[in-house]
Order: structure tokens, then C-alpha cells, then sequence
């Protein structure tokens, strides 16, 4: 088990292997399809982020609204194809990892390898276990969407599994 501090930086997820299971303690934003689309919609308009993505993580997540005296409620991966239209766009940009479950388009695969970034598998149907792991969750944009607006977390030990890592090797293969 290799333990992962964030901030993330390339030497740190060059240092990942396809298959290697790994404890993240830092920092990770929340972004689902509509999350997704907003942001590369004002790309395409030449207009800021909301947040930098340069070494940053993005979970395919849509916590659950926390119950009372709880950070989060329940909050597992969701299907990261459903991202695979956005997601080289933002690996240009610098974003260093996607966290999700399940398999990744050609697309992508080429984009993590030419970025030199990781896809990372969180454990799917845990999301109330994942849960306790988030120890901070804070609103960073488009409320509107409810759980699917974008939040960041404070994870300390979240257990992954390095899916694809830094030079295209795919754990699907």
C-alpha cells in the first residue's frame, strides 16, 4: 500500500504503478457530467475557471447531502465514460488525476499518457464507507446543480487503485 500526499505533482504520480493500491491524503474536487460541461464551456469562451485543475485531482462524485453531525453523506464514484469527452480537455490544462470506476476511452488512455497523468479506481458501492474518510467538504461552484455542483474535500487516507498510470499501462488489459 503506497501512501500519496497531495498536492500532487508529476514526479509523485510517475511514481504510480498500474495496480497499485494507494492511501490519498489531501485535497480532491468533486465534478460530475453537468460539472463537466460547465467547465469546458467556459474554456471554449475564453472565461476562468472557478478553480485552478493544474495538479489537482477531480473525483466523478455526487456526495449525498451530509447527515446530521457527518462532513458528507455517502459519496462512491460514479462511471468516469461518462466523462471521457471532457476529460482530455482538462488533462491539457493540468489537471494530474481523475478518480472514478470503470474503463476509460482510447481518448483518454492517450491523454493520461501524453500528460503524464494517473486514473485512479475508488472502491464502487462503498460510498458510505468513503465517506469517512472525507474530513473536510466545502462548495467551490455551481450550486445549482445540488449535489452534482462541485465541492472540495479534505481526504485523509482515501484507498485507491492506480487504474492507469503516468505511461498508458492500463489495468483493463
Amino acid at each position: 500500500m503506497k501512501r500519496l500526499i497531495g498536492p500532487l505533482t508529476k514526479e509523485k504520480v510517475s511514481g504510480l504503478k498500474s495496480g497499485q493500491e494507494v492511501l490519498y491524503t489531501g485535497i480532491m474536487y468533486t465534478a460530475r457530467d453537468q460539472a463537466h460541461k460547465r467547465l469546458i464551456d467556459l474554456m471554449e469562451k475564453g472565461k476562468p475557471l472557478p478553480f485552478d485543475v493544474k495538479g489537482k485531482i477531480i473525483y466523478y462524485c455526487g456526495p449525498n447531502p451530509a447527515p446530521k453531525g457527518k462532513v458528507i453523506g455517502s459519496c462512491g464514484p460514479t462511471t468516469s465514460s461518462r466523462m471521457d469527452k471532457f476529460t482530455p480537455r482538462l488533462l491539457d490544462i493540468g489537471l494530474l488525476a481523475a478518480i472514478g470506476k470503470g474503463e476509460r476511452s482510447p481518448d483518454v488512455v492517450k491523454a493520461i499518457k501524453k500528460n503524464r497523468a494517473v486514473y485512479l479506481l475508488a472502491y464502487a458501492g462503498c460510498g458510505a464507507l468513503l465517506s469517512g474518510y472525507v474530513k473536510k467538504r466545502k462548495l467551490v461552484c455551481f450550486k445549482d446543480l445540488g449535489a452534482e455542483a462541485v465541492f472540495v474535500l479534505e481526504v485523509k487516507d482515501f484507498p485507491l487503485i492506480v487504474a492507469i498510470d503516468s505511461k498508458g499501462v492500463n489495468i483493463y488489459e
